[in-house]
């Protein structure tokens, strides 16, 4: 069986052995100076400012979510446009909180949305942030999409969980908005076990996410950071400023295990990349261009491209029971991350307003699925694949 996640890590055998020496020596474990040094890291990497690290992905879009609101950026009751075809702990987090939210369908081309379908939206409904979701590397035209959003004043943050790597027009995925998501679950495209990350150039979103993750506490503020908030809620800094509660939070805290993994992956991560976008060249254009069976999916706009599950939309849900079948006990399959969130129980027993049809999502929903591409992927498994979806 090929699976989807062959290795908790890439280099597993070295990472636990510096993982085992760290935990023997380590005087602390709960959130510290491997954390900290991890989220100068990948901020670096991914080209922002800042980053706050959290304990997983979910997190992530919780915190920026809550933080967004404490800010005032956006309000309970405000329409908030998701890309339909995402992960369930994207669009939670806008119920929970009290928003309002609006999902978009997809282009079936690039299972993305694209500006068309954004500004069918904001026609029908005053949008006032847009969560997009880059969906397993792919994306469709994040530039336009952004200047609508700068046009009419509109928020927009990205999940990039599932395209961490992907390069569009010059620009990684996840540099499009105010801020962005990350997840290093197990089997992503960087593996700290459990882990994710918000990404902005803001100062001020940074320092509120800092104040959501830890209870609504200034701990993991600079000196100054910290100066500047006690002295505008008037906090005794000898004592109680150690349990004032600035703000409504959570502790999305992670530990130094998740900090001290993540800095010793990130040493690879080109490497990770790469080699995943090789797997995918050699099986996407022998799989995609059996058109008879499957719609084409495009990827040759994206300069790099960079996901850890190769998807295949077939035309038929006949074809899909026959892959399904074929694949038994061979080749590891899964759904397209959450489908269409529409037929999702959860949207459905909390969102009781209608909306229209989203052809292109309950395609994906009924007749997609997908196959791991992790970088220890050989050349017999790509080989035993690659016969599997075009014989």
């Amino acid at each position: 069986m090929i699976k989807l996640i062959k290795a908790t890590f890439y280099k597993e055998a070295l990472t636990k052995k510096k993982l085992i020496k760290f935990i023997n020596s380590a005087k602390q474990l709960s959130f510290g100076l491997e954390c900290q040094k991890f989220e100068k890291n990948f901020a670096r990497y991914q080209g922002r400012r800042h980053c706050v690290l959290v304990n997983s992905g979910s997190s992530a879009n919780l915190a920026l979510i809550q933080s967004l609101l404490n800010l005032g950026k956006i309000k309970k009751g405000d329409q908030v446009a998701f890309s339909v075809v995402t992960w369930p702990t994207g669009v939670f987090p806008l119920i929970q909180l009290g928003l309002n939210p609006i999902p978009v369908d997809i282009e079936l081309s690039t299972l993305n949305i694209s500006s068309q379908k954004f500004k069918k939206i904001i026609k029908k409904h005053k949008i006032k942030m847009l969560f997009m979701t880059n969906l397993l590397g792919f994306c469709h035209d994040p530039d336009k999409i952004k200047k609508i959003c700068d046009e009419n004043s509109i928020i927009l943050t990205e999940d990039n969980c599932e395209s961490l790597g992907s390069i569009y027009k010059g620009k990684k995925l996840g540099n499009f908005g105010l801020a962005s998501t990350f997840s290093f679950y197990v089997g992503h495209h960087l593996s700290t076990i459990e882990g994710g990350a918000i990404c902005t150039d803001d100062e001020e979103l940074s320092i509120m996410l800092r104040i959501v993750r830890a209870h609504g506490w200034d701990r993991n503020l600079d000196f100054i950071q910290q100066k500047e908030i006690r002295k505008k809620f008037k906090v005794d800094s000898t004592f109680y400023s150690r349990y004032a509660f600035y703000d409504l939070g959570f502790n999305l805290r992670p530990t130094e295990i998740v900090g001290l993994i993540g800095n010793f992956q990130l040493r690879y991560i080109n490497e990770i990349i790469h080699k995943r976008q090789d797997n995918f060249m050699k099986m996407a254009p022998l799989i995609y261009t059996q058109v008879e069976k499957f719609y084409p999916i495009k990827y040759d706009h994206l300069d790099f491209f960079s996901n850890f599950a190769v998807p295949v939309i077939c035309r038929s849900q006949k074809i899909r029971d026959q892959l399904v079948n074929k694949c038994e006990g061979k080749v590891e399959i899964r759904p397209i991350v959450g489908g269409n969130m529409v037929e999702q129980p959860f949207f459905q027993k909390y969102v009781k307003k209608s909306f229209s049809e989203f052809p292109a999502a309950n395609i994906i929903h009924n007749q997609g699925l997908y196959f791991g591409n992790n970088p220890d992927l050989n050349r017999k498994e790509i080989k035993t694949i690659i016969d599997i979806f075009t014989s």
